[in-house]
């Protein structure tokens, strides 16, 4: 676990380091600023969250997400992203009550969202999983379900490091 987030911290530092002269990475940097502080602004607490890291996973997990609206209107939807590609195209989608960034997967960050949000479950669509994400809804008892990934014994979660 030590290696993986000195590996987040170090992946976040790069980002930051060539955003002034990359346009997705800036774009990343500026969709996360003050993240938490404006979901917690939106109220979005007792959510059903789906995080798709881009656009292709926001079109695998839409179906999912629009039965869940047409079953459960009560409950607001909140839609995170990791990429700008995703993010830029669906800020603005309807199915979603509010769309943002996820921050980065540090301990203190998953803690922080999962304050902010409350929400009543978790859906990750494919492969984006994030680790201190993962052991903080598992703390808080908020059910993580994973949609539309297909696993092989050769994937990467399965190597003995």
């Amino acid at each position: 676990m030590i290696f993986y987030s000195v590996a987040i911290y170090v992946y976040t530092f790069f980002i930051y380091l060539i955003s002034p002269f990359h346009q997705k990475a800036k774009k990343w940097v500026q969709g996360r600023k003050d993240g938490i502080k404006k979901l917690k602004e939106a109220n979005m607490q007792e959510c059903i969250w789906f995080h798709c890291s881009s656009l292709g996973e926001f079109e695998q997990g839409r179906p999912l997400m629009a039965h869940i609206r047409t079953l459960h209107p009560e409950y607001k939807i909140l839609l995170t992203f990791f990429s700008p590609s995703g993010y830029e195209q669906k800020k603005h989608e309807p199915l979603a009550d509010y769309v943002m960034y996820l921050p980065s997967d540090t301990a203190q960050h998953a803690k922080a969202f999962l304050e902010a949000a409350k929400p009543r479950i978790a859906v990750f669509v494919k492969y984006d999983l994030w680790l201190h994400v993962l052991f903080a809804c598992h703390k808080r008892e908020v059910p993580f379900f994973l949609i539309s990934a297909e696993f092989r014994a050769s994937h990467w979660l399965f190597h003995p490091l």
